[in-house]
């Protein structure tokens, strides 16, 4: 089951006339970065809306990928008419549209992770081309560890950034 996209503009006029807009990013997402009024219910966590009575749902995430990769689960949890915000919140604010930005949380655990592996990766490589070739052992092993997390779901990594102290602010919000 597919959902309708609209547009940011349209999205908005909705919301004038009662519509309600869904966040589904993670916590960690929405407190860095979020749109007025959206209610926060992470994509990991969200079973049914049926709270959500009579008025549209407009569900939105980053890019508007998430939502469209899970639109049928979207579908399945929303009571009433729904729709999905096309782009995300990027559109949105490409459209020159209200955000509410909140620069003094951390940065999404995600890309957290990117930056660490990528630098770990490539300190591993450096070391390995210029001190010694058992270096290149620190890359395989965090290659082999993004594989696993991509196969399993599971990643040890990102549980390892959210017990780290500037990320602890972002976890008493949620």
């Amino acid at each position: 089951m597919s959902l309708p996209v609209i547009s940011p503009v349209e999205a908005q006029r909705l919301l004038g006339q009662g519509a309600v807009l869904i966040d589904i990013r993670e916590a960690d997402e929405n407190a860095r970065e979020s749109i007025p009024g959206a209610l926060s219910q992470p994509l990991a966590s969200l079973k049914s809306l049926a709270g959500v009575k009579g008025a549209p749902i407009i569900f939105h995430c980053r890019s508007g990928n998430r939502t469209a990769t899970n639109a049928s689960r979207l579908a399945a949890a929303s009571p009433c008419e729904a729709y999905l915000l096309q782009g995300g919140i990027e559109a949105w604010k490409q459209a020159g549209l209200p955000v509410a930005s909140d620069k003094s949380q951390p940065i999404e655990i995600m890309r957290q992770v990117q930056i660490t592996a990528g630098t770990l990766v490539l300190a591993g490589v450096l070391l390995g081309s210029f001190v010694a070739p058992g270096f290149y052992a620190l890359s395989a092993f965090i290659g082999a560890g993004l594989v696993f997390s991509g196969a399993s779901g599971w990643c040890g990594m990102a549980k390892l950034m959210a017990l780290m102290p500037w990320n602890r602010r972002s976890e008493a919000l949620s």
